[in-house]
């Protein structure tokens, strides 16, 4: 693509981003903006100069830090599959240290302990520093009857050990399209209780996240439209490749200028999932890298990627999945203050969008809604192996490439050193449970056949 055509793509964005400016003058943590859209303001809670930026909720007026830390990939013990309490505590008390305020958990995380651990961590602090995100993932059908989906409501807030949430998310709206969506939160009744909840001030903002038909989408928002109820924000997909790209990397997907831009119209803010697409935009391959940091040689790609996803008008919150406290420290930096994305950036980015997609990865982002496999394979491990030789470019089936035997060792030996054998795709007898999970609509069984196929030619080749 040309950067005559780039530049025309990246017109309709441009309309909706709020450039570089001066940020607003320095507020207290505590503080909010008496305005209808969302205000940059600083806090000077972070080491670094300037503070965390801020974001403001329209409908309560929370002033929300931009980083927002997801509890997806909590930390474990060394060489276990146990959480690590010390080392969750230790990084929430980094975070709220530094300005860090909104805390994004849900039933499903981490094998369902991700709410007990963060109400553990959050706990120890005031209530009033923090707001904590949670979700109604009741994804199975054994949890759609009223009874149940209440129940798995009412366990979020013994978990969290909390008597209100402040963002309450109906989880992964668009999965299953509008015959899941209906049985999920109208048959019952849930959407009408939750909206109940709000009223009685247990639930503080009430908002979705969305994967999937975009019908569905589109169909909560005309809700909004005719007054049966106000959304207060919503979760959405939003990289710079997702931007314009989504469809591309996968045709169930929604490009996120879509749906950025219709919540724009309303004055939804919006709270950005999988800035870096599963961690995908953290590793670029070389030549890519290369320029990333001509144009700034002392950041990360994953900095680049955030500060992409920070930067439009109307954006509440990123989330970042934080494993490691190293992540954590360089997030904290990225966005104490934001230094939004320039005109001259966002068309750079998009130039390495067109070109990232001529790669071709999993669009798999690691999330693990398609785990546990029930014949044990570690489905996203496999995929992020995969993907990271495809970037690295040791995807190389020419025995005469120069390349070739490095390729196939790094190959099969980061193979076998990142999943155990018996996780391995070869495994996969085509079950197909994982699909309907997968909110990226991949075809799993087919792609264990492709890079489980390439691992066996490479087996049967000589180095």
């Amino acid at each position: 693509m040309s950067d005559k055509n780039i530049q025309t793509t990246n017109r309709s964005r441009r309309s909706f981003l709020k450039r570089a400016g001066q940020l607003a003058a320095l507020t207290a943590l505590t503080g909010c903006v008496p305005s209808g859209k969302s205000t940059d303001t600083v806090s000077t809670h972070s080491k670094k100069d300037g503070g965390m930026t801020y974001r403001t909720t329209p409908t309560t007026g929370d002033k929300v830090s931009l980083l927002g830390y997801g509890c997806m990939r909590l930390p474990k013990i060394d060489g276990s599959e146990e959480f690590d309490q010390e080392a969750i505590n230790r990084q929430v008390d980094y975070a709220l240290e530094h300005g860090v305020n909104y805390f994004d958990t849900s039933p499903a995380y981490c094998r369902g302990l991700s709410e007990r651990c963060m109400g553990i961590a959050l706990s120890r602090h005031p209530r009033d520093s923090y707001y904590i995100a949670t979700k109604l993932s009741n994804f199975a059908p054994s949890t759609w009857p009223r009874e149940k989906s209440i129940e798995m409501y009412h366990n979020s807030l013994k978990e969290l050990q909390t008597d209100y949430i402040d963002y309450l998310l109906l989880h992964a709206i668009g999965g299953g399209g509008m015959e899941s969506y209906n049985a999920r939160y109208e048959d019952n009744g849930m959407l009408d209780f939750l909206i109940n909840e709000r009223e009685e001030g247990r639930i503080r903002n009430l908002g979705f996240s969305y994967h999937g038909d975009v019908e569905v989408f589109d169909h909560l928002l005309k809700l909004h439209d005719e007054g049966r109820l106000k959304w207060d924000f919503v979760q959405i997909q939003l990289n710079y490749i997702d931007w314009a790209h989504a469809k591309e990397v996968n045709e169930s997907n929604t490009n996120a200028e879509y749906l950025y831009g219709e919540l724009r119209k309303r004055n939804i803010p919006a709270v950005v999932m999988e800035p870096l697409l599963g961690g995908r935009l953290a590793s670029l391959p070389n030549n890519l890298l290369a320029m990333l940091k001509q144009e700034r040689p002392d950041d990360s790609t994953a900095s680049w990627a955030f500060r992409y996803a920070g930067t439009p008008e109307g954006i509440l919150t990123v989330l970042s999945g934080m494993t490691y406290m190293e992540h954590l420290v360089e997030n904290v930096n990225t966005y104490s203050p934001l230094e939004p994305v320039s005109e001259e950036e966002d068309r750079l980015l998009q130039k390495v969008a067109t070109m990232l997609l001529q790669f071709p990865t999993v669009p798999c982002t690691d999330c693990k809604y398609c785990m546990p496999c029930p014949h044990g394979l570690d489905i996203p491990a496999i995929f992020a192996h995969y993907n990271k030789c495809v970037n690295a470019g040791d995807i190389v089936t020419d025995e005469m490439d120069p390349s070739y035997a490095k390729a196939r060792r790094d190959f099969l030996v980061g193979y076998d050193r990142s999943v155990p054998k018996l996780r391995q795709a070869d495994h996969c007898i085509h079950c197909e449970e994982c699909i309907s999970h997968c909110p990226q609509s991949i075809d799993i069984p087919g792609n264990m056949d492709l890079i489980n196929n390439y691992a066996e030619t490479l087996k049967r080749k000589q180095s």
